[in-house]
């Protein structure tokens, strides 16, 4: 088994959804000793913003690139063999004003390439990474599960869902600017949610 733990908060240390990622990874491991584990940290690795540059790299044909659009194109192509290659991905995912963190949205711009990791056919878009299990550990400083100021889970669930990962579990931390209560409250529910999908 190969194990992808993406960690998408802006903070190296300290990071509550980081933290439920790792313990997601620790359970997943108690079960696969032999499994090997690849993470990517996007604040201690950020990966580029997808902009002018990086467009006219991608939509320049591979054999008329310059060296530095090829480059480019490389960053890319690394963090989609990550996917391709992992048969479980555990992403750590932060709210930050009302939706995901710039350091997902990066991601999620890198790994979404046509023909690649999805296609179009004359029904609608298919993903091509299917077959994969997916936990998403959700951290909140308010709380909005369930409610119409949750855009981050619906943004997390339609962009996997168009790059074929289907089968995806959700654990959530909410409350967590709201407390030493609601923060001690949050982290059992979340660790009782994380017992519960993984027995």
């Amino acid at each position: 088994m190969n194990i992808l733990q993406i960690n998408s908060s802006a903070r190296s240390s300290g990071s509550e959804s980081t933290r439920l990622a790792d313990a997601l990874v620790a359970k997943i491991r108690a079960a696969n000793p032999q499994a090997s584990v690849q993470r990517r940290d996007l604040a201690s690795q950020p990966h580029p913003v997808l902009d002018e540059a990086a467009l006219g790299a991608l939509f320049t044909p591979a054999d008329q690139r310059s060296a530095a659009q090829a480059a480019r194109v490389a960053l890319d192509d690394a963090l989609i063999a990550q996917v391709q290659a992992a048969d479980v991905i555990v992403i750590g995912a932060p709210t930050y004003n009302f939706g995901i963190t710039t350091q997902l949205k990066s991601w999620f711009d890198a790994i979404a390439r046509a023909g690649v990791t999805f296609k179009y056919t004359a029904t609608g878009p298919v993903g091509l990474l299917s077959g994969k299990k997916v936990y998403v550990a959700l951290s909140r400083g308010g709380l909005h599960r369930d409610a119409p100021t949750d855009t981050q889970l619906a943004h997390i669930k339609m962009f996997l869902n168009f790059v074929g990962l289907s089968d995806v579990q959700y654990v959530f931390a909410e409350g967590m600017g709201m407390g030493p209560e609601a923060v001690a409250k949050a982290q059992a529910q979340a660790e009782a949610e994380i017992n519960a999908i993984l027995v």
